[in-house]
């Protein structure tokens, strides 16, 4: 989907949360993270959902597909098109010239018409990650990813009614390199709620 953008007229930005599902059964993503696992349990909750599955789609915080519903996936994102979202936009992206692990950005979003109150969140996601499963039902499958997430920070609040503008700063980890990497900003209902906007860059 990040490469065909399968739905006209509309940009899909893709972020893949790598859960902890797989140490149970004796094998451990290394992208993996408790965070993104008590995310998908908040989802869960919030839409009605009666356990988690793997893998599992999440769109626009308001809707869920599994993989096993495949054929689902593309009636949501039709579904999704149709929702109005606020322009989001991340610029001035640079890295801290004393500090080559410390990049820099703006964030902006415009005025928020929903009734909530929304958080606003940075995400630094890899383009590209490959991984040899070693254990589990894809014991011995060699799998590619994209646009996987390595840190999700949320980065300030979007009240009802207003804008959002403002500068952050990020620690980058060791393999986190310009040329690797995409950032991708996003404001969302708070809770779990749906969400409002989004943008992306690659730096």
């Amino acid at each position: 989907m990040d490469e065909s953008q399968p739905i006209p007229g509309v940009q899909l930005i893709v972020l893949g949360e790598h859960v902890t599902y797989w140490d149970q059964l004796g094998w451990k993503d290394p992208n993996s993270s408790t965070a993104f696992t008590d995310r998908q349990s908040a989802y869960e909750a919030a839409l009605g959902v009666n356990e988690p599955y793997t893998p599992q789609f999440v769109i626009d915080g308001s809707q869920s597909v599994s993989l096993e519903k495949l054929h689902d996936l593309q009636e949501a994102l039709n579904k999704a098109r149709g929702n109005e979202k606020i322009a989001v936009r991340i610029s001035n992206i640079a890295v801290d010239p004393s500090n080559p692990a410390t990049l820099h950005a703006h964030i902006e979003a415009d005025t928020n018409p929903d009734k909530h109150n929304a958080d606003v969140y940075l995400a630094v996601a890899l383009n590209h990650v490959e991984s040899q499963v070693l254990r589990g039902e894809n014991g011995g499958k060699h799998l590619i990813h994209v646009a996987v997430v390595q840190q999700l920070n949320k980065v300030g609040k979007l009240p009802r009614g207003k804008s959002f503008a403002q500068d952050v700063q990020i620690k980058l980890k060791p393999n986190e390199d310009l040329k690797s990497i995409r950032l991708v900003a996003f404001a969302q209902e708070s809770g779990q709620g749906k969400l409002l906007g989004a943008s992306m860059q690659k730096p």
